[in-house]
């Protein structure tokens, strides 16, 4: 448990309170953006060592060094220099990302075409699950958001 408190306190010192309610809300609607998802990323970069990170969540720390050498690659990076090369309205929507502005935004980030098709599907299922999620709360399975009724 103790690591677990850590982690707690970390991301106590880190997140706003009003802005992690915000996104509760946008969840639970499935609105969860590319927007949405660079400013988590931003905030877990605050909190430290991604594989620190990684290593307090009980039953995930063998994923730690992974985790970690995803960084140390430069993946996060490269997702939000993805991200940031994307229109506000591309970021809203990813729907609209034709080929021709996958590839404006693959110059523009710095990165290659595969790195944003890899990036607008992950993010396809995050809004798969996510939805899910919203949708199983919905039916009263209740821990889909723990602590909410």
């Amino acid at each position: 448990m103790g690591d677990v408190l850590t982690l707690v306190e970390r991301a106590q010192e880190v997140v706003n309170v009003e802005q992690a309610q915000k996104l509760e809300a946008k969840l639970r609607k499935s609105e969860f953006t590319l927007e949405d998802m660079l400013e988590q990323l931003q905030q877990v970069q605050k909190m430290g060592p991604i594989g620190q990170l990684v290593s307090m969540v009980p039953g995930l720390g063998g994923m730690a060094k992974e985790a970690q050498a995803a960084v140390d690659r430069g993946e996060m990076k490269r997702t939000e220099a993805i991200i940031r090369s994307m229109t506000p309205r591309e970021r809203r929507d990813p729907s609209i990302l034709n080929a021709s502005r996958r590839r404006r935004i693959a110059t523009g980030s710095g990165t290659g075409l595969p790195d944003v098709n890899r990036l607008v599907k992950q993010f396809a299922d995050m809004q798969k699950v996510m939805k899910q999620l919203s949708t199983m709360r919905g039916k009263g399975l209740g821990g889909a958001f723990p602590g909410r009724r």
